[in-house]
């Protein structure tokens, strides 16, 4: 018979995504993921396997979490370039007011990992995916309730409101509110 688990496995993923998060894939060692699950790295691999597959939980607990907020954001009530609007500033906002200016997990995988490592290029790209389609329901529901022009291409501008949120979690390790803000506003001039 086995060992128990000293640990809550969802506990683990969560300190791992944080840890990922802040410093990247390969700015993460065993050691550094077992010390913050508080956890010898033995069973941490008896547990996750790898490294590898540990950061592959952690990009979807990141995924969930951020689809989640998604929803709840553009399914409130208020025009769609309202909700998009407040959905936008709600990142710029988490981005600038973190301790550590991280950006987004997705596109610091993308610019890590991305062409090179097959199964993180596929997880980035279903998380982008899922983004785009919220935004072009949202985008949809706007034109169907009038407040988006109906000649408005709804996966076009979500997919350019995708690639202006991988822009803004980018910008935002570098640049303050004002400039983002700004960006916001001129990309949901097209709604």
């Amino acid at each position: 018979m086995g060992r128990p688990k000293s640990f809550e496995p969802d506990v683990v993923i969560a300190q791992a995504m944080q840890t990922f998060w802040t410093h990247g894939y390969a700015g993460t060692s065993p050691a550094d993921l077992a010390e913050v699950a508080g956890v010898g790295k033995g069973s941490l691999y008896h547990a996750f396997g790898s490294k590898r597959e540990l950061f592959g939980k952690a990009l979807e607990l990141y995924d969930r979490a951020g689809s989640e907020m998604t929803e709840e954001f553009l399914s409130q009530p208020g025009t769609a370039k309202e909700r998009i609007r407040a959905y936008l500033v709600s990142i710029v906002d988490m981005d600038l007011g973190g301790p550590v200016r991280r950006g987004c997990l997705a596109a610091n995988t993308a610019l890590e990992l991305g062409g090179r490592d097959e199964e993180a290029t596929r997880a980035v790209r279903r998380m982008e995916e899922r983004t785009i389609e919220l935004l072009a329901t949202r985008i949809e529901q706007g034109r169907s309730d009038g407040d988006v022009a109906p000649e408005v291409d709804a996966r076009a501008q979500a997919q350019f409101l995708m690639n202006t949120i991988v822009g803004l979690r980018v910008m935002a390790k570098t640049f303050d509110g004002p400039v983002l803000y700004r960006i916001i506003d001129t990309a949901l001039a097209g709604l």
